[in-house]
């Protein structure tokens, strides 16, 4: 008996794990999170390992990869590519972590103002419909259209993008939670309808939407890619991966090494947030 105690109560920890610390210790979860520090580092660290400012056009164009001062060679007004893919990759980062937990809150909230009434929800359906009307490149085109290139417009077309995603996600978690068994004792019990919502029906869930928090990240990467590489996203001077490699597009049977760098940032980034979404959503789904 004392030894079957003993080994119930040291596999119990194992079965209780929380599924967000289970999935860190896969090698999937594992390697995206280092994938994403790393990335997440080398933008925040950006004043300390450029070697230049980032529009200092002192060198030569179109200097090769191991030029002297430049480890990754110039682009063709002879500003150091090492120092704008840095700063470009921290513009990156500034924007889709502004733009997608925006989008995410708002979404969440459409989401639980549709399960107070019917009415709400239909109001919010419409809205939904209407914003996913637009794909992605028109939503910014017209964004920007009225706004003018900029952080601002790239911003808001990432939250737009995300509410109606985060809030169908919800939605649809929220019409399954309320029908289990818990939710209906509550509502016995006399539990309000804020109150069930808040305390009982938002907690479980939440793990799909943290799921979907990394999709959505990755989304807003080519997002702001595209808007750059069209030329409506962020302004230059300011360096973007996106534009970055618009940039370079001319450039790649002469000097293929100018777009090296904000591609090699845009895959790892990318890598890494799928890697770390697809080891949660095994996790959660366990």
């Amino acid at each position: 008996m004392t030894t079957l105690s003993l080994v119930r109560v040291r596999r119990r920890p194992a079965a209780t794990r929380h599924p967000y610390l289970a999935a860190l210790s896969t090698a999937r979860g594992r390697t995206g999170l280092v994938l994403i520090g790393l990335v997440v580092l080398a933008g925040l660290l950006a004043p300390l390992l450029s070697p230049h400012a980032p529009n200092d056009q002192s060198g030569a164009a179109l200097l090769g990869p191991g030029s002297a001062g430049h480890p990754l060679g110039t682009d063709d007004l002879g500003r150091d590519l090492l120092s704008r893919v840095l700063y470009g990759t921290r513009t990156d980062l500034e924007v889709i972590a502004l733009g997608v937990p925006a989008g995410a809150l708002l979404g969440c909230a459409f989401a639980l103002l549709a399960a107070v009434h019917p009415v709400l929800d239909t109001a919010v359906q419409r809205l939904f419909d209407l914003v996913l009307a637009f794909p992605g490149l028109i939503l910014a085109l017209a964004i920007t259209a009225m706004l003018g290139p900029g952080r601002l417009p790239v911003v808001v077309v990432i939250v737009l993008a995300e509410i109606p995603v985060f809030g169908r996600q919800l939605r649809g978690g929220i019409l399954v939670q309320r029908e289990r068994e818990y939710a209906v004792a509550a509502r016995v019990g006399g539990t309000g309808r804020v109150r069930l919502l808040l305390r009982h029906l938002l907690p479980n869930c939440a793990d799909p939407l943290v799921v979907q928090l990394g999709v959505s990240l990755t989304v807003a990467v080519f997002l702001e890619g595209a808007m750059s590489f069209l030329g409506v996203g962020v302004r230059p001077p300011e360096s973007t991966l996106g534009s970055m490699l618009a940039q370079a597009l001319p450039y790649l049977s002469k000097s293929p090494q100018f777009a090296l760098g904000p591609l090699l940032v845009v895959t790892l980034l990318v890598l890494g947030l799928s890697l770390l979404s697809e080891a949660l959503n095994r996790e959660i789904r366990r």
